[in-house]
């Protein structure tokens, strides 16, 4: 527990909601995450030969097991493993018993899955009134796709970003945003379910099923898509690293000095940010002919783009992206470094706000782990601790935690 300025202990926001989730995929995994990183205590239930999700590279120190795949190191920080085979009955009671205590149950099972085990989610709320049952599969739990499988690829290509994403050469097809995108948008459609419901519960003291499906969480994630299709009914295209537009757009991408690019849409059609850009560009003796009277007028500069282009592209070229994002902003331009995720460790904005946390790691030593997804002024900070080791809480999820009368 944090404590504030005086002192006195301050709660976490979701401090004492228990939380158990059966997830085998990001999309779960990230929901139970969320809830961690807010105070909840998680316990991960998983088979005996773990998650799949351990099975995932990148290793730490390239040593392949189930306690060093990075990726589950990532999505599972701030939980408890306990290892339970549902196929079982002993495993079906280590579930009920832990079902019975909890706030908040997330399941990523599939409904030919739970069927198999025996499973019923509704009637887990039917059980344990006081339960939210969370859902988060790739197509719901109804429909003839419920049992289909996916990935976030394919949840990316079936509910249309993918359609979106790619190069302006329309004769290789779309390519898939890294990020693990699909995943995260089912994700943060799961979360507000999950406080959407908590929030009733106070009212009526009653769980509730929460049924997320990956494929309309992305469904309605296309950006532009659906309201150029909607109403012009015009469809997109796909341009390389700017939003898809019927039309194409401006390259937005400079090369600079030292090799790094930035990213700057230029905007003629603006006076302000054009006159911000010239006087910019004139303050280091390059901007040429664009002080002349005659582009102050703009269709006069409209077309004469291509020239305007390649000025803007010269004057990047003599200045390093970190001098090019300074001065750039400082000029009220909105203007940004294309980063390499190795670059953000020494990115002196995240550091600041002391993004990056250091998480000792058994036989590995400190591991940076990216920082607090939130920042409350009133709550307290959980901090982040390590991923757990496959079982490492059987024992304690084992434990009696019921006052059981003897038979």
């Amino acid at each position: 527990m944090a404590a504030d300025a005086g002192g006195a202990p301050v709660a976490h926001p979701l401090a004492g909601l228990k939380v158990v989730e059966v997830a085998e995929d990001p999309s779960g995994e990230f929901a139970g995450l969320l809830l961690a990183q807010m105070g909840a205590e998680v316990t991960k239930l998983e088979p005996p030969d773990g998650s799949p999700t351990r099975a995932v590279g990148p290793f730490a120190k390239g040593a392949v097991g189930p306690d060093t795949s990075l990726n589950f190191w990532f999505y599972n920080s701030n939980k408890k493993s306990a290892v339970a085979d549902l196929a079982t009955d002993a495993g079906q009671r280590v579930l009920h018993r832990l079902l019975a205590e909890a706030d908040v149950f997330i399941s990523t099972l599939q409904p030919a899955r739970l069927k198999d085990l025996g499973l019923d989610l509704r009637g887990l709320t039917n059980a344990y009134s006081r339960l939210i049952v969370l859902s988060v599969t790739p197509f719901g739990l109804s429909g003839p796709w419920k049992d289909y499988k996916s990935s976030d690829l394919v949840a990316l290509a079936a509910g249309g970003p993918l359609n979106s994403c790619g190069y302006d050469d329309h004769s290789i097809p779309p390519i898939r945003p890294g990020g693990n995108q699909g995943y995260h948008t089912a994700t943060s459609f799961a979360q507000i379910g999950v406080m959407l419901a908590l929030l009733e519960r106070q009212q009526t003291g009653l769980g509730q099923l929460v049924d997320v499906s990956m494929h309309e969480a992305c469904a309605v994630n296309v950006e532009l898509a659906n309201p150029y299709w909607f109403y012009p009914k015009v469809n997109v295209k796909r341009q390389t690293c700017r939003h898809a537009q019927p039309s194409p757009t401006q390259p937005a991408l400079f090369r600079c000095a030292d090799d790094r690019f930035v990213y700057f849409t230029l905007i003629l059609a603006d006076p302000k940010p054009w006159a911000a850009l010239v006087a910019w560009m004139d303050s280091k003796g390059m901007a040429a002919q664009l002080t002349q009277p005659a582009y102050s007028d703009l269709p006069y500069r409209q077309a004469r783009f291509y020239e305007v282009q390649e000025l803007v592209e010269c004057f990047f070229l003599v200045q390093t992206a970190d001098d090019a994002y300074r001065d750039g902003q400082a000029v009220g331009l909105p203007i940004g470094v294309l980063n390499a995720p190795e670059d953000l460790f020494a990115d002196e904005h995240l550091q600041a706000r002391n993004f990056f946390q250091p998480v000792e790691h058994e036989g590995v030593g400190e591991v940076l782990y990216p920082g607090p997804i939130y920042r409350f002024s009133s709550f307290g900070q959980a901090p982040r601790t390590r991923a757990p080791k496959l079982g490492e809480h059987t024992d304690e999820a084992l434990a009696e935690r019921i006052t059981e009368v003897a038979q």
